[in-house]
């Protein structure tokens, strides 16, 4: 009769579930759930305790208990927000508190759990958490590469990108410009390589939500550029 494999455990790179709960008894439970599914959990008894250790950006959710002495879960919550921490939320609470339910909502939390929780449903919740938080950083970090690669761009050449996206063609900029149409062509040429695009459609794309911050002064201007 073969052995039965041994059960994976967390991966110790991978992101943390952020346990925070004055009772002992939760976190200890919360802790046994995680690694039972080979999820990856750090316990806190309050607030305070899980700022002192985290460290900002470092991946995972939290399962927050709603009232705890000292700075309460949405205070914490609150206070994440505040300091551009972005992580999901899911809230635990011995007793039903609809208005405070609606509010830990309302600021971003995935969900709100009564004490006692279904085990599943909390296994569950935290696995679609953490692919939350994946997600979102995918995103943030996309956002971040394309403003970066906007930053690269003269001047001259977020002038024409900016007439480019209004749908503007090679003879209207030129003439708005004051510029020939080559130039045009040749800045075109260079912004789509800069950008990493192929095409108008990408261009349109590759600038939303990360436009570079602008210059001001006229700004530098690329090799061959007009004036």
């Amino acid at each position: 009769m073969n052995p039965k494999p041994p059960v994976e455990g967390p991966d110790p790179a991978g992101p943390t579930v952020y346990v925070i709960d004055d009772d002992e008894s939760i976190r200890e439970l919360l802790g046994w759930l995680m690694k039972r599914n080979g999820i990856r959990a750090e316990s806190f008894p309050n607030a305070k305790s899980f700022l002192k250790a985290y460290k900002p950006g470092a991946p995972g959710c939290l399962v927050l208990d709603l009232y705890m002495p000292g700075m309460s879960g949405l205070d914490l919550q609150r206070y994440l927000i505040e300091t551009g921490i972005e992580m999901p939320v899911i809230f635990l609470s011995g007793r039903a508190d609809v208005p405070k339910a609606v509010l830990a909502v309302k600021s971003g939390a995935i969900d709100f759990i009564e004490k006692p929780f279904d085990y599943r449903q909390i296994v569950d919740l935290v696995r679609e958490c953490l692919l939350r938080d994946a997600q979102s950083r995918a995103g943030r970090e996309e956002a971040r590469a394309r403003a970066n690669r906007l930053a690269t761009l003269t001047q001259r050449e977020r002038e024409v990108l900016d007439r480019v996206i209004a749908g503007k063609v090679n003879r209207l900029i030129a003439e708005e410009m004051q510029i020939s149409i080559k130039t045009v062509e040749a800045h075109r040429a260079r912004i789509m390589e800069k950008l990493a695009v192929d095409s108008v459609a990408e261009l349109v794309q590759a600038t939303l939500g990360a436009r570079a911050p602008d210059r001001g002064g006229g700004g530098a201007r690329g090799p061959g550029s007009e004036g």
